[in-house]
């Protein structure tokens, strides 16, 4: 014996069927397109600048970390070369320019007698121990530029 489907057996098929249509076009549609072989074009790179953002006021603790920061050039490995100075924006900040690129720091002293220069940003990260310094991405957690050594730095080597 035959059964005959009903009407509102075919409707809901029909429907399940549109469903399923629609929800595999808007998979497709969310795929990135087939790939030619042709390397797709990197997007340049975001240099850094001072950050604009207004900044916390600096404490007491923070102006005396700014007061022990070494200023000015740093000779780094590879002759590479760091440059820090003393925020003309913000009391207690330093700006830091590596390359091209260039960071507004909070100096941060630490209880082992590293100063920290952290950007403000969150991302560059500068360690000055008594005898060098290194430039650290903490994003990539990679250092950027190692040996380091400002002229107070280089008398500590002697």
């Amino acid at each position: 014996m035959l059964l005959k489907p009903s009407l509102s057996i075919l409707t809901a098929l029909a429907a399940s069927l549109l469903l399923a249509t629609a929800a595999q076009a808007q998979t497709a549609a969310a795929k990135p397109a087939v790939k030619t072989g042709k390397p797709a074009a990197k997007a340049p790179a975001k240099k850094a600048a001072p950050a604009d953002a207004v900044l916390v006021k600096a404490d007491a603790d923070q102006i005396h970390a700014a007061s022990m920061t070494h200023t000015g050039d740093y000779a780094c490995e590879f002759n590479q070369t760091v440059h820090v100075a003393t925020s003309p924006k913000s009391e207690g900040y330093v700006d830091l320019r590596y390359k091209n690129q260039s960071w507004t720091m909070k100096p941060v002293l630490s209880s082992t007698g590293a100063l920290r220069l952290e950007d403000v940003q969150g991302r560059m990260l500068m360690l000055q121990i008594a005898n060098k310094s290194m430039l650290m991405d903490t994003q990539r957690g990679q250092r950027v530029v190692d040996d380091c050594v400002h002229e107070k730095q280089r008398a500590t080597r002697t």
